[in-house]
């Protein structure tokens, strides 16, 4: 049976979530920012994050609406904070995206309008698989990961937690990406890329 909904943040990535779950007739009680606001589908604020700790952990679940635009852990520390006081996260999954029915899903993932995710591929938790974005065959991609729109993944790809890749990059069959990485838009990665690293350009080069 699903629970009520209690969604984290109002900006524009909170919206497109949100619109998503309306369609999906979910119950959404309110929603959290730092400060009052108003909300365009007409709901309630109920406060910062904390008073999400007000709610019974086993009567509501989460959907964190906060985006990200680059590498950062602010997205993974609130995720961490409330599986930590045993809230669950919700997966979020636009009806016009494709996953093959081998596909694996962690916990909070965030899948958008016409993606494609092919068969064997894993998605670890609290990862945003953003607008048009296609994952061939047997990828595996961390947790904590945002691939923007339009990003494109070859067989094989494998991408550690943490890593960013950006607006209509592609990443050829069989590359390792590493943890907390930066995958500049529209690069084209053809060689493996190791923790921590920002690979810009076509080929995808390393800067500092």
């Amino acid at each position: 049976m699903n629970k009520p909904i209690i969604m984290l943040g109002n900006g524009g990535h909170a919206s497109v979530l949100t619109e998503i779950l309306l369609s999906q007739n979910r119950n959404i009680i309110g929603f959290t920012s730092p400060k009052k606001e108003e909300n365009q589908f007409g709901i309630p604020y109920l406060g910062n994050d904390e008073m999400i700790l007000k709610y019974d952990s086993k009567e509501v679940e989460l959907v964190l609406g906060i985006g990200s635009v680059c590498v950062n852990d602010f997205r993974r520390k609130i995720f961490e904070l409330f599986i930590n006081e045993d809230y669950t996260f919700v997966n979020v999954i636009h009806p016009s995206a494709i996953l093959a029915p081998s596909v694996k899903l962690g916990q909070g993932v965030q899948i958008m309008a016409g993606a494609i995710i092919q068969t064997n591929t894993t998605i670890d938790d609290n990862t945003i698989v953003n607008t048009g974005s296609k994952i061939d065959h047997d990828c595996e991609i961390g947790a904590h990961v945002h691939l923007a729109p339009g990003t494109t993944l070859s067989g094989g790809v494998k991408i550690g937690n943490g890593t960013h890749v950006g607006t209509g990059a592609s990443i050829i069959q069989n590359i390792r990406i590493g943890n907390n990485c930066l995958v500049g838009a529209g690069a084209v990665v053809i060689h493996d890329i190791n923790h921590d690293v920002k690979a810009v350009g076509v080929p995808a080069k390393e800067v500092r």
